[in-house]
């Protein structure tokens, strides 16, 4: 798949000494608790819910617009609780999706308007279809494609897939690029792949 050229106004987002890149219009809720390991993208209207547990995102993970990070919870006798979300390395996360996962591994793409049910686990090199529910507490293996509401398994994924997942967060890395305010609007040499994004 080609990655289009993605622009952003180097004003409006923050750029880390690891190379995390962070919209201002995000929501880092409890940012001590949260841990970017590097080249970490995070788009605006993005909630990250820190402040109930410790959040841990690998390294060349892209969290697209309004998508919601939250720690899994369990119901005690006696009242709630937090447990950390760790995610792994290479991970994109599509737009409007809900995850309340307890583990996601490494390699792992979830689409759009995904719910990622609590406590559930996604092992590495799987991939979650657009607009699929995931039930509380699923284990999704690896290579699995889950699709569907309630999500089912309806296909596997190429043994390649952890090389494929990995040139694909590294290009959308690469192909998202700073600018300085108004320099967006300038003629580029690729108009045909170019596009700002709309922040």
């Amino acid at each position: 798949m080609e990655v289009q050229d993605m622009l952003y106004p180097k004003s409006q987002y923050i750029e880390t000494a690891t190379g995390n890149r962070v919209s201002r219009a995000s929501v880092l809720c409890g940012s001590q608790h949260i841990v970017l390991s590097g080249k970490v993208i995070v788009l605006s209207s993005v909630i990250i819910r820190g402040d109930l547990a410790n959040v841990r995102i690998g390294r060349h993970c892209f969290i697209a617009t309004k998508a919601v990070i939250r720690p899994p919870f369990k119901k005690f006798s006696k009242g709630v609780a937090f447990f950390p979300l760790h995610i792994g390395d290479h991970v994109y996360i599509g737009e409007g999706s809900v995850v309340n996962a307890a583990v996601i591994g490494s390699y792992v793409h979830i689409g759009k308007n995904c719910v990622i049910g609590r406590r559930c686990v996604l092992k590495d090199c799987c991939r979650i279809a657009d607009n699929t529910v995931l039930p509380p507490e699923t284990v999704v293996p690896p290579f699995a494609v889950m699709a569907g509401s309630p999500a089912c398994h309806v296909d596997d994924l190429p043994e390649a897939t952890p090389d494929l997942m990995t040139d694909y967060t590294r290009s959308l890395y690469h192909h998202f690029i700073m600018v300085k305010e108004g320099q967006s609007d300038k003629p580029k040499r690729n108009d045909s792949t170019a596009k700002l994004l709309e922040i």
